[in-house]
């Protein structure tokens, strides 16, 4: 098989959740553009089936359904819902995530004293971590289910999105997130080990700092924001969203076939310190 041709998924399927915006709908265009069908999942109901009917109109076949991760009943729904759709799921993204906000420093490298431990809100803590890990493990869940049932099909993959807030100190992005991302990190590598015996490959794509909604938008809305985030990447920018597309379609084909229990960053080097770019 030649080089391209491994990352072709012409005849298989894919859903994401949290797909209405952002990296999961990267996620979704960057399977359908290789073939797949995909499902789109989202709280926001008419986003993803916004987005659904945009994929659909450039040609590429791509379904919708609402689903809250926090609601174990909705995630299985939502993957019944696919295979019958489908005749059955490939590849799955646990994507769904939220950012709680109260980090204990803020990008303009100020203290902030409603991060602080002693008073951090246990609200916000149960709200990332319900989303944020447990989310992760509803839709592993039900991956995991609908996949090991398709036994004539050719395993599946799941792809789980991480963060670099799991193997560093980020601060700005709060103690909860960077709890869950890190009980992401180990929950796949167990995933992982457990699934390879069916031929479901897991890995988790670890992100730095990207523009997207996250936050209800606030680096989109703040120009002053993104310029102090971009001052932290040492490659001196933040990243768009389709940057992560190619490493999605990687772990989501044939092309990663001999990849499971990754967790890969892609961050602008943000693990190496927020060090000053050569161009400043």
């Amino acid at each position: 098989m030649k080089t391209l041709d491994q990352f072709d998924l012409t005849g298989r399927s894919g859903l994401v959740t949290g797909a209405a915006s952002g990296i999961g709908l990267a996620y979704a265009e960057a399977i359908a553009e290789a073939g797949a069908k995909v499902t789109l999942t989202d709280i926001d109901a008419e986003g993803a089936a916004r987005e659904a009917q945009r994929l659909c109109d450039e040609g590429y076949e791509a379904r919708w359904d609402s689903c809250d991760v926090s609601d174990l009943a909705q995630v299985a729904a939502a993957f019944d819902n696919h295979v019958a759709a489908n005749g059955g799921c490939d590849i799955a993204f646990a994507n769904a995530g939220l950012d709680v906000g109260n980090g204990f420093w803020s990008p303009e490298e100020k203290r902030n004293p409603d991060g602080q431990i002693d008073v951090y809100d246990p609200a916000r803590w149960d709200k990332s971590i319900d989303i944020n890990l447990s989310g992760v493990f509803r839709t592993v869940r039900e991956a995991a289910r609908v996949m090991k049932a398709n036994t004539d099909r050719r395993g599946g993959s799941i792809v789980i999105t991480s963060s670099n807030a799991a193997e560093v100190n980020e601060a700005i992005v709060g103690v909860p997130y960077m709890a869950a991302k890190a009980g992401v990190k180990h929950f796949m590598r167990h995933a992982a080990y457990e699934l390879a015996a069916y031929g479901i490959r897991v890995n988790a794509i670890a992100p730095g700092p990207f523009v997207t909604n996250i936050g209800d938008g606030w680096v989109k809305k703040n120009p002053a924001a993104k310029q102090a985030w971009d001052k932290l990447v040492p490659v001196g920018r933040m990243a768009e969203t389709s940057q992560i597309k190619p490493l999605a379609l990687l772990l989501a084909s044939d092309a990663g076939s001999y990849m499971t229990g990754a967790h890969v960053m892609i961050d602008g080097g943000m693990q190496l310190g927020p060090v000053k770019p050569l161009n400043d």
